[in-house]
């Protein structure tokens, strides 16, 4: 089969294709025959190494859509030719991978492959973010971060039918409108202008009561200006490059804030906790509460054309591989 391998870490040209042999699926393993896979930018911290694999060559890539294939030992409640997607698991740039049955999903009917490839791990994130970490009510006033990017759309969205007012920063200029279509109620430019004193400004001096931060490095500590008294500080990513250590200090200093950074995997590890998250992203989808944006489709063989695009942030919404 064909497959994505990386020998080396190191920029795009690192993403080379390869014809792989794929074991049987083992214990508690489903094979899936990929139709669409997500590209995320945990995907890049991989392939540089900045957070690294636990060897070389590995194939990346964490989620995906697909067919059940064949089923391994152990394996239950699947069969061949059930529609399903997957996330947190690694492996999936490839034609075909061998899944954990736990973290295997039936896809609903009205739902496709590729938007399904498109939200696996970017809804279920906005789903801990907006129902678990910090649950948004309406009236409240979130920020979000990158409100054009994979997640930002998704959240900005979201936190808007939950009936908060939304602001949203970008990066730059031609991100705007498509972060007031997708739920912001104010946009900012966050590299144009200082952030902290127009959230300030829009919220009348209040603050906001949630911030999420996808961005990290070039947004902190400037969240925290723009969070009221107790308000929450949320990282879930850093694209600009990791929060260097602070003094927690700081946090009582700012308003007696909370600051935490949760991770998908910590969330989806009990199966009836993951299967209820689910049941709510299918369910905002399906609802038409949340549209979920592919911005690029691309081949499974320019996958390093993928990680190009969205490194130079010329992505907006979500970014897939087909087969």
């Amino acid at each position: 089969m064909k497959a994505i391998q990386i020998d080396r870490y190191g920029g795009p040209e690192v993403l080379e294709v390869k014809d792989l042999l794929l074991a049987p699926p083992g214990p508690g393993e489903v094979r899936v025959r990929n139709r669409a896979i997500g590209v995320n930018f945990i995907d890049i911290y991989h392939r540089t190494g900045a957070y690294p694999v636990a060897g070389l060559p590995f194939t990346p890539g964490k989620e995906g859509a697909g067919e059940v294939v064949a089923l391994g030992p152990g394996v239950s409640g699947f069969a061949p030719g059930d529609r399903v997607a997957y996330v947190e698991a690694p492996g999936a740039y490839a034609e075909e991978h061998n899944v954990p049955a736990q973290v295997l999903l039936r896809l609903p009917d009205t739902i496709d492959y590729q938007t399904a490839a498109a939200m696996m791990l970017k809804g279920l994130t906005a789903q801990y973010l907006l129902r678990r970490t910090y649950r948004v009510e309406p009236g409240q006033t979130v920020l979000v971060h990158a409100a054009a990017g994979g997640v930002g759309l998704i959240l900005a969205q979201w936190a808007k039918h939950l009936g908060a007012t939304v602001i949203g920063t970008v990066g730059s200029p031609d991100k705007v409108a498509t972060a007031r279509a997708n739920g912001c109620d104010h946009v900012v430019l966050y590299r144009e202008e200082p952030f902290p004193a127009r959230v300030m400004d829009l919220t009348r001096g209040q603050g906001c009561h949630v911030v999420y931060d996808g961005i990290g490095q070039a947004t902190f500590p400037g969240s925290l200006d723009c969070l009221r008294p107790f308000g929450s500080f949320v990282s879930f990513g850093s694209a600009s490059g990791p929060i260097a250590p602070f003094d927690i200090a700081l946090l009582a200093a700012k308003g007696s804030l909370f600051a935490t950074f949760p991770l998908l995997p910590t969330h989806i590890a009990d199966r009836d906790t993951y299967l209820g998250m689910a049941r709510e992203l299918f369910g905002a989808v399906e609802a038409g509460a949340v549209e979920i944006t592919v911005h690029d489709r691309l081949a499974l063989s320019e996958a390093a054309e993928a990680h190009r695009r969205m490194e130079a942030r010329e992505t907006m919404g979500a970014t897939i591989l087909l087969p």
